[in-house]
């Protein structure tokens, strides 16, 4: 039982610790109706923890819909504060059944309403639990370092998340599955990615967790959980390079190493504020990576700042194969933003002309590209075949091994008949040579993601549409093997929002460089 402290020669006001305690209750057995009773209704309640800041009860009802319940814990000590006699402070200390110990803070105001025992409800809170040892949705392993970089170079002093596709010398290769970690061998090198960043003295803090086989851009993994969004609490991360997204959000690590076969840099980096890059195909090595369509991988990084993204690239692209951009002039085209959520479409759009407005362009044209429904159409049928051809194998292996919505994902890749396939690669070259000549040696802007981060309690069908119009963006990069790079360039309603600058190959380094001069330009 809960001890009780209250200052001396005051009284706990009445109905108070009735109130406290049935919230309790509803926390132990998620009652999800009951515990939305002990919000006060509207868009003023405010629940915060390490994840960030939940605003209005309809963002708190369905953070708690989606997280499952609470460990098992007691509470130890209640200490009350009264403020007035409508208003009461409680900080609570609580004891987890799995050890620490956990910390509530909560702003409880009287009410006339009937709705929850007491007369109570609850205004602010903010919960601190115990501090985990590593957060297993976020990391497989961590180190101090795992693999250390060389003691200079232009990385010294930097840390590097690694999405667990890559090999890291001495560890284990996980893919997000856990059958498949348990087969695997231990490392005997780094991949090729891995070394050109510690060779440029960054240090590898640990192998971050990725969706299975990096097969999705939502970031949600059944065998770890989902790593937390900290730009948008209680919304997903975006993947398949979640793990790398959310530790460098987190200030956890300063850069990611990912991959991006389908917009798994892209994606995240828009939904979380970061900067990422999906470098020109074939320019980074990924000996030593594992592959899901290599008509379509690629290695690439994910930072908090352009800075750190453009030292990452410049140590791992070959000087040689860079070319530069004409830095004012770009080209959108309608059906891009057309293919996006009318938020992200106008915000984007709004971001341009301020752009414009700053003396950026003196060049801005509409261009032609195919369909965005097309082009996911073809990605999809030419991913999907490669994607099968290489992991099949295993998957008949290990019926049990894989997430239902992984599992199915597969089973359609694995029904792409030998002429869908032969069909969709014509229709990608003819779509290349549309793409090419439609942009030349211009920079395309487009959205980096067809959406704000999704809700984690978001429906099937949500998340599915949102991937299909994404991946319809995505695919102009994928098919024609141009770098695209993702800018944080505002924040909505509904999180962040990336804008996507997609160059001709080679342009990788300019196109970063060109991003901060515009944003440089914006602030005058």
């Amino acid at each position: 039982m809960t001890r009780v402290h209250v200052p001396e020669g005051v009284e706990v006001p009445a109905g108070l610790m009735e109130a406290f305690i049935g919230y309790e209750v509803a926390l132990a057995d998620n009652d999800i109706d009951a515990l939305g009773h002990y919000f006060v209704d509207g868009a003023d309640a405010l629940r915060g923890d390490a994840g960030g800041l939940l605003v209005g009860r309809e963002q708190i009802d369905r953070f708690r819909g989606a997280r499952g319940g609470v460990p098992t814990r007691e509470v130890t000590d209640t200490h009350i504060s009264v403020l007035s006699d409508r208003h009461a402070y409680l900080t609570s200390v609580n004891a987890p059944a799995k050890g620490g110990r956990g910390m509530v803070t909560q702003l409880w105001r009287r009410t006339e309403s009937d709705a929850t025992p007491g007369g109570w409800v609850i205004e602010a809170a903010h919960v601190s639990a115990p501090t985990p040892a590593i957060d297993t949705r976020v990391w497989r392993i961590v180190g101090n370092p795992l693999a250390p970089g060389a003691p200079t170079g232009p990385l010294a002093g930097h840390t590097v998340a690694v999405k667990d596709v890559f090999a890291v010398v001495g560890q284990h290769l996980g893919a997000g599955v856990p059958a498949f970690l348990a087969e695997s061998e231990v490392e005997e090198e780094s991949a090729d990615a891995v070394a050109a960043l510690t060779r440029a003295g960054a240090s590898v803090v640990g192998i971050a967790q990725t969706d299975q086989f990096a097969y999705s851009i939502a970031g949600m993994n059944e065998a770890y959980g989902t790593p937390p969004n900290p730009a948008v609490p209680g919304g997903i991360p975006g993947g398949s390079s979640s793990g790398p997204a959310s530790a460098v959000a987190q200030g956890q690590a300063s850069i990611g190493l990912g991959t991006d076969t389908a917009g798994s840099i892209r994606v995240p980096a828009s939904y979380q504020g970061l900067w990422g890059l999906r470098p020109t195909h074939g320019l980074v090595s990924l000996n030593g990576a594992l592959p899901l369509a290599p008509q379509y991988d690629t290695a690439g990084w994910l930072t908090r700042d352009g800075e750190t993204l453009l030292a990452a690239a410049r140590a791992s692209l070959p000087s040689e194969s860079q070319r530069d951009v004409a830095r004012d002039a770009a080209v959108v085209s309608g059906p891009t933003f057309l293919a996006a959520d009318d938020d992200v479409a106008l915000s984007l759009g709004e971001v341009i002309d301020a752009f414009s407005g700053a003396g950026v362009f003196a060049s801005l044209e509409p261009v032609n590209l195919p369909d965005p429904v097309d082009l996911f159409r073809i990605f999809r049928y030419t991913q999907s075949a490669e994607a099968s051809r290489h992991w099949q194998e295993w998957i008949s292996a290990h019926p049990l091994a894989l997430a239902p919505d992984v599992t199915a994902r597969f089973a359609w890749a694995a029904s792409v008949t030998k002429d869908e396939e032969s069909s969709a690669l014509e229709a990608k070259r003819e779509a290349r040579k549309a793409i090419d000549l439609a942009l030349g040696d211009d920079i395309l802007l487009l959205p980096s993601a067809s959406s704000t981060a999704p809700s984690r309690d978001a429906s099937a069908e949500r998340l599915q549409a949102v991937r299909e119009a994404t991946l319809g963006l995505t695919a102009v990069a994928g098919i024609t093997g141009r770098p695209a790079l993702s800018v944080p360039v505002l924040e909505t309603d509904g999180g962040p929002v990336g804008l996507c600058l997609v160059g001709p190959r080679g342009s990788d380094l300019a196109l970063i460089e060109t991003a901060m001069e515009w944003l440089a330009a914006l602030k005058g």
